[in-house]
């Protein structure tokens, strides 16, 4: 009895030390979006394809958000993506496209393609120029935070990777 008391303890204990606490300073309050399609009618990677069509008619850039409805800095980011404020930046200067990662083994050929041979985070956000040049390899797979980034430093991000004006 005395052994159980003592394993009822030590397991009430742990319990009590593991739970997550999230500092008021670093707590984030954002919207979220369940953008992530597991199972597209059309291929990601066609849509992709479409994508970077469009944006290239258009003159704007592309935005491929790769991520999952189960992460929620994918999610967070997403949200971001649907308030007015982002849908003026993003719809005047980007084409946005959302790729499932799955458990990061869906649409790596994707990811491939612009440069990284994994995904080792979500979101994974490839930003490229009119023609398709990746803008944004460097800092692509460090989206992983999105949901405790400020709302302001995610939208001058996005500001920052706008088509200029010789590019129109």
């Amino acid at each position: 009895m005395k052994i159980l008391s003592l394993l009822l303890l030590a397991c009430l204990t742990v319990a009590c030390t593991s739970t997550t606490h999230t500092p008021v300073a670093f707590a984030a309050e954002h919207p979220e979006f369940l953008a992530f399609d597991p199972a597209p009618e059309v291929p990601a990677k066609i849509q992709v394809e479409q994508a970077l069509s469009t944006a290239k008619a258009t003159g704007k850039h592309t935005a491929i958000v790769m991520g999952a409805n189960w992460c929620h800095d994918s999610r967070a980011l997403a949200g971001w993506f649907q308030t007015p404020r982002f849908e003026a930046l993003l719809s005047q200067n980007f084409v946005v496209r959302y790729v499932d990662v799955g458990q990061k083994d869906l649409n790596i050929d994707i990811a491939k393609r612009f440069g990284l041979d994994e995904i080792v985070g979500t979101p994974t956000v490839f930003v490229t120029d009119t023609e398709g040049k990746v803008l944004n390899l460097e800092t692509a797979p460090t989206w992983r935070n999105a949901a405790s980034r400020d709302e302001d430093a995610i939208y001058d991000y996005f500001a920052g990777l706008t088509p200029k004006k010789s590019e129109e």
